[in-house]
This record gives structure tokens, sequence and C-alpha cells, in this order.
């Protein structure tokens, strides 16, 4: 190839890399308007399929609570599988208007769901310290509005507990002393903090409660009836 040709085809490059930058300016309105409408469709659909997960689990928890009670001598009826207990739970937080069923498990799939019950952490209810997690961008984006005095509800198997927040705490991802044992029925609720950083939470917020209605905790006979609920949406 001649040196004239080697010449042309140079200032074509050339030409062409400094076009590059007038192609991006042109397109690139259109491109982060894409990326928008992305990351819109995804977050809605995630808040989606929260919104219909909670309703369903609202209907299977209502459903138990008011499952028949066997009598002394009566003969158990299969129940549909909607009917059977799962030990749905119901939390509420009166003080910042929060209710949500709270789901098994703390893995990233049962956040989505709903607050999520540490499986090696007792049943709430019960004896010892039961642990809930949850998001601190939906379910759990309020809790670090509680004081000490605010009142936990917590309901399942047609029984009402009433706990009292005792205090809160902000610790290191790795702290496992807010998982401690009890011997008291006690109440931890866990998110990552601060509340509206972006991007990965570097700590987590800690809040501490106590049973206070310690009738329910002891198993006394003829359970409490449920108590009426807000009808606000779960997630805030």
């Amino acid at each position: 190839m001649s040196l004239r040709g080697n010449t042309r085809t140079w200032r074509r490059y050339v030409l062409a890399l400094f076009a590059l930058p007038a192609f991006f300016r042109r397109h690139a309105a259109t491109a982060l308007i894409l990326c928008g409408a992305i990351l819109l469709a995804y977050v809605g659909t995630e808040y989606a399929e929260m919104f219909w997960s909670q309703k369903q689990l609202e209907t299977e928890w209502a459903l138990q609570q008011h499952q028949p009670k066997l009598t002394k001598g009566s003969t158990p009826h299969p129940l549909p599988a909607a009917l059977k207990d799962d030990g749905l739970t119901r939390l509420s937080i009166p003080s910042i208007d929060f209710n949500a069923v709270v789901v098994e498990g703390s893995d990233h799939q049962a956040l989505l769901l709903g607050p999520g019950h540490l499986e090696d952490t007792p049943a709430p209810g019960e004896l010892g310290n039961s642990v809930i997690s949850g998001h601190r961008d939906t379910f759990f984006r309020h809790i670090h509005q509680l004081v000490k005095g605010d009142e936990i509800l917590v309901q399942r198997n047609g029984r009402t507990f009433h706990y009292e927040v005792t205090g809160k705490q902000i610790v290191q991802p790795t702290d496992m002393s807010v998982l401690k044992p009890s011997n008291h029925p006690e109440l931890t609720l866990i998110t990552c903090y601060p509340t509206y950083y972006i991007g990965p939470a570097p700590k987590r917020l800690v809040v501490t409660s106590k049973l206070v209605d310690t009738a329910a905790a002891s198993g006394a006979s003829g359970a409490p009836s449920v108590e009426p609920l807000s009808q606000r949406a779960v997630a805030h």
C-alpha cells in the first residue's frame, strides 16, 4: 500500500475517534432513560411480589387463628393445607403503624417476603431471645424511630404477646452478642444501619424488648382473643 493510502486510512481512524463523543452525546439521554426504566421495573416487580406475598400470608395467618380447637375425646379431622399451622406470626408496632406477617428464615429470598425469624432462636412468644430481622428499605424502615417503652405486639396461634421496647443500639455486623440466649422471653429486631445509607450499610441497628404480658406466655388456660389490627399498608 502506498504512503498516500496509509495516510487516508489513518485519517479515517482519527475522524472516527473524534466522532465517538458526539455519538455518545446524541444517545446518552436515551441510554439513561432506558436504564432508569429498567431499574424502576425491577424495583416495582420486587415491591409487587412483596405486597402479594404479604397478602397471602395475612390470609393464611388469619385462618390459623380461627382453627377449631379439639376437645377431649373428639376425633381430629384433616385440615385443608391453608388451615394447617405453619407457625405464622404477625408482628405489630402501633407507634410506627407497622403490621407484617413474619416468615421463617433470614436469607435474601425470605426477607423479600417479610421480616424473617432467625431459625436458631426461639419462636416469638416463647422463653428466650427471639430474633427477627428485616430490610431497612422495606419492612423495618421505621424501627429506628422506636423509643424505650414503645409496645410491640406478637400474635400467633390465636394468642397475643405484649412486648415493651427496652432499648436500641448500633453494632458492627460481626457483633453476635445481640443473639445471645436469655432466660426470659425477649424479642430482638435487627436491620441494617444507617437507614438511608446508599449502598450496603456498614452497621446494624438492634432494638431490644421484653415480654410484659406474662399471663400470655405462661400458657394459662383460655387463650386471649386476637386483637384487631390496623388495615393500613404493611411496608412503609
